[in-house]
């Protein structure tokens, strides 16, 4: 009897660049081809995924292979591990066996950003993706709203794929805020949403990473949650809402308590699952000391519930990008 492995989740794809297209000053677009892309599932949303990059002064990926690859991968000495790093899947075409990933051109240095600047048709890299013919939830979607409420999105340069994605597979009645901070304005790309999501670039220009998204994101929750506070007291009359869903839309204290995060040593990344009757529900990711103030200033000052809210610390200035 012939036996089956059973089908993972995620799996290697190799493949090659098929184009490469600058968007704007901090983003360029990669468009990727492999014979196997057919299978790359299409979640859309903020699906993550690691590109696996060449080492210095190569054009090509050699990692090692087998269910066991990544500890191995992580057994090799440091000068032979090919720069693993994580972005979002930006468009999905398996009927053409395609991926689009953009990339910010980060003036750090490093290795994602050495690459994106040098990448030309024909270089080959590897990616780790979603495998279509699993059946089951591949994990990496982290955008999980409730079915009621309004939506608050926010972050950085290096969030615009994730949250791009996630407007364009809105409900065309959704609301709510979507605040983008970005180097300069430049970077202002084309973003699809619903009418009733509100979207707003930040360039950032010469002012400090976070400045403008802190002073945004602080003025769009008291917003949003003035709003919705007397729908809220008139369902909880009517014993539709739970009281902690009423007390954090009117901001009275909730008892919600918050753990700090030394994002110098710990990854900030919280995403609970929403509660249904939750009056916002937020989306945050970017600099993890950025998210972090964010974290601070809706859940223990405007004592937003935290099982509605998503916080998520992609990079953090100054330091290597974990992997």
């Amino acid at each position: 009897m012939t036996s089956t492995l059973p089908v993972a989740p995620w799996r290697l794809f190799t493949v090659e660049v098929r184009a490469v297209r600058r968007l704007s000053p901090s983003f360029v677009r990669v468009t990727f081809t492999g014979p196997d892309l057919d299978r790359f599932a299409d979640n859309g949303y903020d699906q993550r995924i690691k590109l696996a990059l060449p080492l210095p002064g190569q054009r090509l990926v050699h990692l090692p292979q087998g269910p066991d690859w990544y500890a191995r991968w992580r057994a090799l000495p440091e000068q032979q591990r090919n720069p693993i790093r994580t972005y979002t899947a930006r468009a999905v075409r398996p009927q053409l066996n395609e991926v689009d990933v953009d990339l910010v051109l980060h003036g750090d240095g490093g290795p994602a950003t050495r690459w994106a600047r040098r990448v030309r048709p024909g270089d080959e890299i590897a990616i780790l993706g979603p495998d279509s013919a699993y059946d089951g939830d591949h994990g990496g979607v982290e955008f999980r709203p409730p079915s009621t409420g309004c939506l608050l999105l926010a972050g950085d340069e290096t969030a615009v794929p994730a949250i791009s994605n996630i407007c364009a597979r809105l409900p065309f009645d959704a609301q709510g805020r979507v605040l983008l901070e970005v180097p300069e304005a430049a970077d202002v790309l084309p973003l699809v949403a619903p009418p009733g999501v509100r979207v707003t670039w930040l360039p950032r220009g010469a002012d400090p990473y976070g400045a403008r998204l802190v002073a945004a994101v602080a003025a769009a929750a008291g917003e949003l949650l003035a709003s919705a506070a007397p729908a809220l007291a008139g369902a909880s009359a009517a014993g539709m809402v739970p009281a902690l869903a009423g007390a954090a839309a009117a901001g009275a204290p909730t008892g919600q308590l918050l753990d700090d995060v030394d994002v110098d040593r710990e990854i900030l990344w919280e995403v609970p699952e929403a509660q249904p009757t939750a009056p916002l529900y937020a989306w945050l990711a970017g600099e993890a000391s950025v998210i972090r103030t964010l974290r601070r200033h809706l859940v223990a000052d405007r004592n937003l519930d935290r099982r509605a809210v998503a916080f998520m610390g992609y990079w953090r200035h100054g330091r290597p990008t974990p992997t």
